[in-house]
C-alpha cells in the first residue's frame, strides 16, 4: 500500500476498444467526523485544525459526509457547507472524496454537482437506504443517475449493506455499471466478505478500483490485495495501521498480526459504547476537538466516558493511542512481554 502523499493516482487500463484512464485510491483515507457545536449546529471552525491532525497522522486522503460524519443527519445545504470547508482547510494537500448518497436522488444529485464544481477529486454514494434496492438493474440505474451529475469526476460506488439493506452481488453490478456509467472509477467496499473482496480486485480484467472499508480487518485486506483503505478509527490510530502496512510490505507478518491484534483491541473497546460518540471523545483526549454528536446518535454519559477512557488505560491501548506509557515492575514475564509490544508501537 505505501506511504503515499496523496491518495490519487491515475492508471491506464488498456480495453479491446481503447485506453481508459482510471483512478486508484492509495493509503489511507479517513472517514471524518463532523464537528458541532452543543446545539448540534456545524461547527466549521474546528475543521482546520482536524486537517492539521490527520495531515500529520499520514492519512492520504479524507472521505467527507459519510457514515462516519453523519451525512444521512445533515441537510444538504450542511453537507455542502461542510465540503467546502474541507477543501478550503486541506488546499490540495489531501484527496476529499465527497459522499453525496441521500434517499432522495434529486439531492444526491445536486450533491454531486455541488461537490465537483467546490473541487473534490471524486464523488462516491451509497444506495438509498428507505425503498431498499433489490434488484442490480435498479441499483445500476440508480448510480447512474447520480454519477451524471458529475461527469467530470470520478465516481465510487459505496457498498455498506449493514446500513443500506442492499446486499446485492458487487461482481455483478461492476461488470453491470461499467458499460453504463462511464466515469465509473471503483468501489468503496464495506463489508466482512473478504472472498468478495478478493474476487473484486480482477472484476472486470481489472478495471476498476476497489477500497476496503472495514478498519479490523485491514491486514486480510492487504493480503488479497489492497492498495487504498478508507475507515473511521484512522482518525485516531492511522500511525499504528501505517505501521501494519509497513510490516506486510517488508513481509514481517507476525509484527503486522501483533500490530492488528493491537487495533482491533481498540475497536472492540470503541464498539461497546455509542461508536460515534466514543470516536469523538478519543479524539478530544489527543487534543482534537469535534463535539457532540446529533440525533438519532446517542452521545457519551459523564460515567460511559470516564469507563470508556479507564477500559483503553487497562488494556494499554492509551499507551500508543495518546502517548502516555504506563510504569510495570521491572523482571517479569508481562512486563517482559509488555517491553517488547511497546518497543514494536515505538517503531517508525
Amino acid at each position: 500500500m505505501g506511504a503515499a502523499t496523496s491518495a490519487i493516482f491515475e492508471r491506464s487500463i488498456r480495453t479491446n476498444t481503447l485506453a481508459i484512464v482510471r483512478t486508484q485510491l492509495t493509503g489511507l483515507i479517513a472517514a471524518t467526523f463532523t464537528p458541532m457545536r452543543a446545539d448540534g449546529s456545524l461547527n466549521l471552525s474546528l475543521v482546520p485544525a482536524m486537517v492539521r491532525h490527520l495531515k500529520d497522522a499520514g492519512v492520504t486522503g479524507l472521505y467527507l459526509c459519510g457514515s462516519t460524519g453523519e451525512g444521512m443527519s445533515l441537510s444538504t445545504a450542511e453537507r455542502m457547507e461542510l465540503t467546502e470547508a474541507f477543501v478550503d482547510a486541506c488546499q490540495g494537500e489531501l484527496s476529499l472524496i465527497a459522499h453525496v448518497g441521500h434517499n432522495s436522488i434529486a439531492e444526491a444529485k445536486q450533491l454531486a454537482r455541488h461537490a465537483a464544481k467546490a473541487g473534490v477529486d471524486v464523488v462516491s454514494a451509497t444506495a438509498p437506504s428507505y425503498y431498499k434496492i433489490s434488484r442490480c438493474e435498479t441499483l445500476v440505474d440508480t448510480m447512474t443517475d447520480i454519477a451524471a451529475a458529475a461527469p467530470d469526476v470520478p465516481f465510487y460506488y459505496y457498498h455498506i449493506p449493514s446500513l443500506t439493506g442492499s446486499t446485492i452481488s458487487m461482481t455483478a453490478f461492476m461488470e453491470m455499471a461499467g458499460g453504463k456509467i462511464p466515469n465509473l472509477a471503483g468501489l468503496k467496499y464495506t463489508a466482512p466478505m473478504i472472498h468478495e473482496f478478493h474476487a473484486l480486485q480482477s472484476c472486470c480484467d481489472g478495471r476498476f478500483d476497489v477500497v476496503w472499508g472495514t478498519d479490523e480487518m485491514l491486514l486480510s485486506a492487504l493480503a488479497v490485495g489492497a492498495k487504498g483503505a478508507i475507515g473511521s478509527t484512522y482518525n485516531c490510530k492511522a500511525p499504528l495501521d501505517r505501521k501494519i502496512i509497513k510490516a506486510f510490505d517488508g513481509n514481517d507478518l507476525e509484527a503486522a498480526r501483533e500490530l492488528q491484534l493491537e487495533a482491533i483491541k481498540f475497536i472492540e473497546i470503541v464498539l461497546s459504547y455509542p461508536f460515534h460518540a466514543a470516536m469523538k471523545s478519543v479524539l478530544t483526549r489527543q487534543g482534537v476537538e469535534c463535539g457532540p454528536c446529533r440525533l438519532p446518535l446517542e452521545n457519551l454519559t459523564s460515567e460511559q466516558e470516564n469507563r470508556l477512557h479507564a477500559e483503553l488505560d487497562d488494556a494499554r491501548i492509551s499507551n500508543w493511542l495518546f502517548n502516555t506509557p504506563q510504569k510495570s515492575q521491572p523482571g517479569d514475564a508481562q512486563s517482559v512481554a509488555l517491553a517488547g509490544k511497546q518497543q514494536l508501537l515505538a517503531q517508525d
